[in-house]
């Protein structure tokens, strides 16, 4: 029996499950991972927690992004992209809430606070994009 220190508010089926969903055995499980995912997805997680989930939800996305059989919805996908030009114009940008001529490396904190955040934001879409895929509502 597995064993897990943290809550678990939402399962990710494999693909090689969603690929075998017409099997009664597998539809049957999968079916449980929904109900599951509409009873704990919805509720509230740590900043550390999330800080955990971020690399997962991150290559999710990446890989949603790239697969050519996924079409992610056109305000997601509006958010996405939206979001990642933000970040890449915010570290470009000469212009900073502190700048790094005057204060050297602390003058790196704010970008670093700013990327953070934009990250949290796209794990946090794709995160949404999971759960309502995979039973949420």
């Amino acid at each position: 029996m597995p064993l897990c220190r943290r809550y678990i508010t939402l399962l990710v089926p494999s693909e090689a499950s969603l690929r075998q969903a017409d099997r009664p055995e597998v539809a049957e499980i999968l079916g449980k991972v929904e109900r599951y995912n509409r009873y704990f997805g919805d509720h509230p997680r740590s900043l550390i927690q999330r800080g955990q989930d971020l690399p997962f939800f991150l290559r999710r996305l990446l890989r949603e992004l790239i697969d050519p059989n996924r079409s992610l919805p056109a305000r997601r996908m509006a958010q996405i992209c939206f979001a990642m030009i933000l970040l890449a114009i915010y570290l470009v940008s000469p212009v900073d809430l502190i700048p790094e001529a005057m204060f050297g490396l602390l003058g790196y904190v704010d970008d670093f606070i700013v990327a953070l955040v934009i990250l949290f934001n796209l794990a946090a879409i794709s995160r949404s994009i999971l759960y309502h895929r995979h039973g949420g509502s």
